[in-house]
């Protein structure tokens, strides 16, 4: 059996009704639209949204309250603490940290917290520093680079 050979089971596919189409269609006076009523009328029919008199679905569900800031930078954040395990005067930026597994994504920008103590000198480089870990980084020996984007 290759795909040319197969075939839909007999009785499973049919014609679509073309109704409103006269006595010619074969389905009589009203074409099989029944009687009277909106949908037998031409461009009759009720929009997609209706439900017949109760308050649309769309209308009954909650609006969500408050603001979404889409200007929002989110910053991936990596305490001294953490930075104990690098070698010294290693060089420390965000590719490194991705490596040690201290961030999730080179995406969005890192900020160094001064959270713990650093006793090692490291040239670290990251999109933002605290006070507190500056201070530290710099009593410890080592340096800041702030890197831009």
């Amino acid at each position: 059996m290759k795909l040319h050979d197969l075939k839909p089971n007999k009785g499973s596919k049919k014609d679509r009704k073309r109704v409103g189409r006269g006595y010619g269609s074969g389905m009589g006076k009203t074409s099989g639209r029944g009687m009277n009523g909106q949908n037998s009328r031409a461009g009759g029919g009720v929009s997609l949204y209706h439900q017949g008199g109760d308050t649309p679905f769309y209308r009954r569900m909650p609006k969500k309250p408050g603001f979404k800031n889409i200007n929002r930078v989110e910053f991936q954040e990596v305490n001294l603490e953490n930075l104990s395990q690098f070698r010294k005067n290693s060089e420390v930026n965000p590719d490194v940290l991705r490596e040690a597994e201290l961030i999730n994504t080179l995406g969005r920008p890192v900020v160094i917290m001064g959270r713990g103590d650093l006793k090692k000198p490291l040239k670290i480089k990251a999109h933002r520093f605290t006070r507190k870990a500056v201070e530290k980084i710099e009593k410890a020996g080592g340096s800041v680079e702030v890197i831009e984007g």
